[in-house]
């Protein structure tokens, strides 16, 4: 056993900083050394599971241990966590949909295996505990399934590298692999925290030429600027829909709307908002995960708009994530200005404050 500590989410809304133990790495896992840890919107949701979980879904570090017939990495790797672990044999992933994988992915595996983590090796007051997404990456010590893992390219830094993981892939995803982006284009990005940031990065590094970016927060707006964002329009907190919101948008793009549009509030009475801003047959995103029942005036729908709703970006871990960092390496992509402030795990509390005040295009965890 390794001692280690990690934030364990009490279900009901708490959480606090507790020693666990991490057992060795059984067939096909591997003990990782977490470096760095994303905080983001989805671990402050992740309290209110309605049970214990080592939090933390973005996540870098070092592979200290393998298990039997581990071929992907080996003792010292640098490597990035990733959430949506496929099989690679089940329907989904055969058919080329590693995101949706039937089998590893706790989103979209059968409703019977959600909620239960495949590995046994986390004990915390002597008892299992599941890892959120099967990697819980708010701890200092992991061990996760091989397929988790995706070796890093030299020199990134591990509170940069971490939040490939989920936010940039989401955002990149959403733009390049779900919406697909064009040359020449026109984007709006709703909501520009660190998914939507990454969002406005897909649609630069697509070609598209005018990319707009809408937040009520002027800082955030600030933020996409750096990201590529050509135009901004702070949103009025009563404007219900967006609708005077997407009367500018229209303005700005000759009268019609957008190409793409990129819902990235997570916010349900927002769902529809990005069809009031696409253009007759233009492709509306939702990207934030909105889960719940909303209602949709049809007449938002016309003409021949398309909505879609992906998961990760649509993400192969074994191709995606290393463009990404290949990206990076060629600075195209950014992910160090991304980092605005970093936290010891202790300090977790704070980063979320920081996040929900809209203080961080991203904050992280840095595990000493």
């Amino acid at each position: 056993m390794t001692a280690a500590k990690a934030a364990i989410a009490d279900g009901k809304g708490g959480f606090s900083i507790e020693p666990i133990e991490v057992d060795h790495p059984g067939e096909h896992e591997v003990l990782v050394r977490i470096k760095a840890s994303g905080v983001c919107h989805t671990d402050w949701d992740s309290l209110r599971w309605g049970r214990p979980i080592v939090m933390g879904h973005e996540g870098a570090g070092i592979v200290l241990e393998t298990g039997p017939d581990v071929s992907r990495v080996q003792p010292g790797d640098e490597v990035v966590l990733n959430w949506a672990i496929p099989c690679g044999h089940c329907f989904q992933c055969l058919h080329g949909n590693r995101h949706i994988c039937e089998n590893h992915n706790q989103v979209t595996a059968p409703k019977y295996m959600q909620g239960h983590s495949v590995l046994e090796r986390t004990r915390f007051r002597g008892k299992g505990i599941e890892r959120s997404f099967n990697i819980g990456t708010m701890s200092t010590h992991a061990v996760v399934r091989e397929e988790a893992l995706v070796k890093m390219n030299k020199g990134i830094p591990f509170s940069s590298a971490c939040i490939i993981g989920c936010g940039v892939m989401t955002g990149y995803g959403s733009a390049v692999n779900a919406a697909k982006v064009t040359p020449g284009s026109s984007a709006v990005v709703l909501g520009v925290g660190g998914v939507g940031l990454n969002v406005i990065q897909g649609c630069r590094i697509s070609g598209a030429d005018r990319i707009i970016a809408v937040d009520i927060n002027p800082q955030r707006l600030e933020f996409a600027k750096t990201f590529g964002a050509t135009h901004t329009i702070q949103a009025d907190k009563q404007d219900v829909g967006l609708l005077q919101a997407a009367e500018k948008v229209k303005a700005i793009t000759g009268g019609r709307g957008a190409d793409f549009a990129f819902e990235c509030t997570a916010i349900p009475a927002l769902g529809a908002a990005p069809l009031a801003m696409v253009r007759n047959a233009g492709t509306a995103c939702q990207v934030s995960g909105i889960e719940q029942e909303i209602s949709i005036d049809m007449r938002l729908f016309e003409w021949d708009k398309i909505y879609i709703n992906p998961l990760y970006g649509k993400c192969d871990p074994y191709y995606d994530l290393p463009k990404i960092m290949n990206l990076y390496d060629k600075g195209t992509l950014l992910l160090d200005e991304m980092i605005t402030r970093t936290y010891p795990l202790e300090q977790l509390e704070q980063a979320f404050e920081d996040m929900h005040g809209g203080r961080n295009a991203k904050g992280v965890l840095v595990m000493e």
